[in-house]
This record gives structure tokens, sequence and C-alpha cells, in this order.
């Protein structure tokens, strides 16, 4: 089964996302532009040396994702969701390369976040088509409200999570496919159970995955993580401030990213 969200106003899409725990179809860019950030990734990759799937921390070293997940269209979308006080956790690019076996197992974003408290939301905008032949997202309606499921570590060659995590359980049935054409995003919640299947189409399945938070969320395993502020204000101060892309991949920049996506690789490991 295929959900498609009707455009409307923000309010409609928040009323959507507090009663399924994601919505889907959000028009961020158009199609011409959603290629030309995907020309600049590949680009990128190329002057990389090597791949730059869930590589965290990406818009402190390349200004494509920082213009992206910083865009009015985005925020405005976020604040309708969480608030008007608004910090970057961390952007990625998740990537299935073409006729390739990568799976996402079912699994929830907060169990392995290392965060305490407030509210968050994970957006995954489409660079290329995120369609069910080429292993789209899918997502449980409501499961955000039942909040932590136990999870188990089977780690996989083929698995795209860092620690193969998986939900038991999971009827299938219930779950529902979130198509996107290059320039739609899905915002979905932590607790939402999600997962999706192979890329068995012959094109590269590129998305762009952006993790906001409220001011008032804290490590809660004891590292002190950066984060951006990128909208209002932040009261608390339970992060150190990031600092972002000035350019792209910088010698100096990437030294110091190094440690970043280190850092963040250990939150996923302790947590």
């Amino acid at each position: 089964m295929q959900i498609q969200c009707e455009a409307g106003p923000f309010s409609g899409w928040a009323e959507a996302y507090q009663r399924d725990g994601f919505v889907g179809n959000v028009p961020i860019l158009t199609a011409a532009l959603a290629a030309r950030h995907r020309d600049e990734f590949e680009r990128a990759e190329a002057a990389y040396g090597a791949p730059l799937h869930y590589v965290s921390k990406i818009h402190t070293i390349f200004m494509s994702p920082l213009d992206l997940v910083t865009s009015p269209t985005v925020l405005n979308m976020v604040t309708a969701l969480i608030g008007p006080d608004i910090l970057l956790l961390d952007v990625t690019y998740i990537v299935k390369e073409p006729c390739s076996r990568s799976f996402v197992s079912w699994h929830q974003d907060l169990t392995y976040w290392g965060l305490d408290g407030g509210n968050q939301v994970s957006m995954w905008l489409a660079l290329s088509p995120a369609t069910e032949e080429s292993g789209c997202m899918r997502m449980v309606p409501g499961s955000h409200r039942l909040g932590q499921r136990a999870h188990a570590d089977r780690p996989a060659p083929d698995n795209v999570l860092f620690r193969g995590q998986e939900v038991d359980g999971i009827r299938e049935e219930d779950a529902v496919l979130l198509p996107l054409q290059p320039g739609q995003a899905s915002f979905h919640h932590g607790w939402t159970l999600h997962a999706s299947l192979p890329n068995r189409s012959n094109d590269r399945r590129i998305g762009l995955n952006a993790q906001f938070i409220t001011p008032d969320v804290r490590p809660a395993i004891g590292q002190s993580e950066t984060a951006m502020l990128v909208r209002g204000e932040d009261r608390f101060r339970h992060f150190r401030e990031e600092i972002p892309a000035n350019g792209d991949l910088s010698a100096e920049r990437l030294e110091r990213h190094r440690k970043l996506d280190d850092e963040m690789k250990e939150t996923w490991r302790k947590a």
C-alpha cells in the first residue's frame, strides 16, 4: 500500500505528523534543483575520493547539504512540527547503489541517538527517485505513540544500519510505502518504526537525511555533542556549538570533521 499526503497549509502537515508519526510527499525543491544538488553531491564524492554515504555531520564540510537543510522551506516545515527554536543535530547522505542488496531493517532512530527529552524530527529529502522498486522507506502509522521497542543488534553486510539494529514482530501488512520523487521529502518522528527494501532499479537511490531537535534536548549518555542553531533561540546550551561549512571539502574542515564523525559513531555504539 502507498500513502499520499495532500498538499496544504503547514497545520495540515502537523496534524498528520502527530497522528501517524510521519508525513510524505512534502515539496521542498523543483526537480531541476534536486538534479543540481545530486550533481554537486556526486562531484563531491569524486573529489573526496570515497563514498559520502552515511558520513555524519556532512554539513560541516560541504555547502550543498548545508544550504538544503537550512532553507526557509525546510525550516518552516520543521517549525510547524516541533516549534520555533530548532537545533540541527546531524546531516548525512543515505545511498543505495543500483541493483544492490542493501536494505534497512525495522528500527526506531531515537534508540541510538543518545538523547534525552524534548522534541525532534528527521527529514529525508530525495535527490533521485525513491520508489518501491528502488527501496523507498516503509513506515508503520501511529507506531511513534507506543514509545521505544526492544532492538536486537544483528550486523549484516547488506544492512545499511551501523549496528544492524532490528525490531522483531512487525506486521508487514501494517506498513505503508513512502515513495518520493526528486525534490520531495518525508518527515518522521524518532519513535516511528521504519525500514526499507533493496534497490532493484538501475539508478542510485540518493537521500539527504537531517535530524532536527529542540534546544531543551540534552545528550543522555555523557558525551558532549555538537549542534547548530538554525532558527530561534537556544536558552539551554546543552550542546557544543557546531561550525558550519564555509566551502567544499577544505583540508582544515576535513581534519575537524573526522573527529565529529567519530564522535557520532561512538554515540551509536554506546546507546
